[in-house]
C-alpha cells in the first residue's frame, strides 16, 4: 500500500494537469529505507510528448546526486497519460528499475487541465510484474 499526505497527491495532480497534454513526470523522495514519500520533485518530460515521457539525463544525473548527498532515494516514481487510463504501458514496464518504488500514474484524460475526474493509481513493477496497490491518503503521516 501507498501512504499519501494530501499534499503530495495534489501536488502530483496539479503537476498533471499543468502539463497536459503532455505528460508529466518526477518523483517524491524519502528517506532510504523508509518507504515514506516526502519531498516532492517535478521533472521536466524530456521528450514534451502527450504518449510517452523521459527525464533530461544532466537533469537525472543531479537528482541522482542530490538523493545520494540527502541519504534519499526515490520513493514513489510518477507521471500522467494523457489519453488513456492509468496503467503502466510496455514501454512504461520496460523502465521500471527501481523495484523498490511505487509507480503512480494520474490520468487527466477526462479532465486536460482542468478540475473534473482524473485517475491515481499506484503500482509495484518488479522484473516486468506489475502489481497495483492501494492508495491510502492521509493529512499527515501517522494519521
Amino acid at each position: 500500500m501507498l501512504t499519501l499526505t494530501r499534499e503530495l497527491h495534489d501536488a502530483i495532480l496539479a503537476h498533471a494537469r499543468r502539463d497536459h497534454p503532455d505528460e508529466a513526470c518526477g518523483i517524491i523522495a524519502g528517506p532510504a529505507g523508509s518507504d515514506r514519500p516526502e519531498r516532492f520533485v517535478p521533472m521536466l518530460n524530456a521528450a514534451r510528448s502527450p504518449t510517452f515521457y523521459e527525464f533530461d539525463s544532466g537533469d537525472l544525473l543531479r537528482l541522482y546526486r542530490d538523493l545520494d548527498d540527502r541519504d534519499e532515494e526515490p520513493v514513489v516514481i510518477y507521471h500522467s497519460h494523457t489519453a488513456t487510463e492509468a496503467y503502466p504501458s510496455r514501454t512504461d514496464i520496460s523502465y521500471a528499475g527501481e523495484p523498490g518504488a511505487h509507480y503512480v500514474l494520474v490520468s487527466t484524460a477526462e479532465c486536460g487541465n482542468d478540475e473534473g475526474p482524473f485517475s491515481f493509481r499506484s503500482f509495484r513493477i518488479v522484473d516486468g510484474e506489475v502489481t497495483e496497490e492501494e492508495v491510502r491518503i492521509v493529512d499527515t503521516y501517522g494519521d
